[in-house]
C-alpha cells in the first residue's frame, strides 16, 4: 500500500477498525486505476463486492471517510506561507435511470419536440449535486479539500406557483439550498484555522449578503463575483 494514503487518511476515524483497513484498500486500487469504474479497478469480484459493501454500509459517511483528507490538507496549509485561496464551487453528476432512486439534479428543456397541448418539453435529470471547497497557494498548487456537501432535489412541482405566494426574501437562509456557501464556509476556516490568511472565492451564486457578513464575522476575506449592481457610500477593500 502506497505510504501517502496511509497518511492521507491516518486522522480518518470509524467506528469499526476493520472500516478504516477496507478504505485504505480501496483508496490504493482505486489510485492505481485512475479513471476505472471500481469492477475495473477491483479486477476480481471479491474485491469489487467489497468495495461496494464499503460504500453501501450505513455505518459509513462521507465526513468519516474525508476527515483524515481534511485533516492533511489543514497540515499543508500550515507548512506553507503567504495567503491561501479557498474556491468554493458546485458540480453535477448526471445518471441515466429508468427507475429513478437517486434524486434529482434540475429540470432542463428538450431540444426537440413539443407536448400535447403545443407548449416546452421537460424532463428531469437524474444525479446528484456536489458543493467542494478547494484550497490552493497563491501560485495554484492545490493542497486539498476543506468541506464537502452532497445533495439531491426531490421535488421540482409547484416551484413557480410556490413563488407567487412566497416572498423568497423573507425565507431564513438556513432553509435555502444557497445555505451550502455559508456551511462550506465556516467548515473549511475552522479546519484550516488562521482566518486572515484565508482568500474565499466564489461565483456569482455566492453573491448574498449573508455570505459576506459570515466571512466578516470569522474575520476572513472574499472575492465574489457579483450578480447585481449595487452602490457603496465609500470605497471597499478589494478583500471584502
Amino acid at each position: 500500500m502506497n505510504s501517502w494514503i496511509e497518511n492521507e487518511f491516518k486522522n480518518s476515524k470509524f467506528a469499526d477498525l476493520r472500516l478504516r483497513d477496507r478504505l485504505l484498500k480501496m483508496a490504493s486500487t482505486l489510485s492505481a486505476a485512475f479513471g476505472q469504474s471500481i469492477p475495473m479497478a477491483c479486477q476480481d469480484w471479491a474485491a469489487t463486492k467489497a468495495a461496494y459493501r464499503f460504500i453501501d454500509n450505513d455505518r459509513v459517511t462521507d465526513t468519516e471517510i474525508l476527515e483524515g483528507h481534511f485533516a492533511a490538507t489543514g497540515a499543508r496549509i500550515a507548512a506553507t506561507d503567504g495567503p491561501i485561496l479557498v474556491l468554493h464551487d458546485t458540480s453535477e453528476f448526471s445518471f441515466t435511470r429508468e427507475d429513478n432512486k437517486i434524486g434529482n439534479t434540475r429540470k432542463i428543456r428538450k431540444n426537440t419536440g413539443k407536448n400535447f397541448v403545443g407548449g416546452k418539453q421537460y424532463f428531469t435529470k437524474c444525479g446528484i449535486l456536489m458543493h467542494t471547497t478547494l484550497a490552493v497557494t497563491s501560485d495554484g498548487l492545490p493542497l486539498g479539500l476543506g468541506a464537502l456537501k452532497f445533495w439531491t432535489r426531490k421535488d421540482f412541482k409547484g416551484t413557480s406557483e410556490q413563488k407567487r405566494h412566497i416572498n423568497q426574501t423573507r425565507v431564513p437562509i438556513e432553509e435555502k439550498e444557497s445555505f451550502r456557501w455559508i456551511e462550506n464556509l465556516n467548515q473549511s476556516t475552522n479546519r484550516f484555522g488562521s482566518p486572515d490568511r484565508l482568500v474565499h472565492v466564489a461565483d456569482r451564486e455566492s453573491d448574498m449578503y449573508e455570505f459576506f457578513n459570515e466571512a466578516k464575522v470569522i474575520q476572513s476575506h472574499f472575492l465574489v463575483r457579483i450578480c447585481v449592481n449595487r452602490r457603496t457610500i465609500q470605497s471597499v477593500n478589494v478583500y471584502e
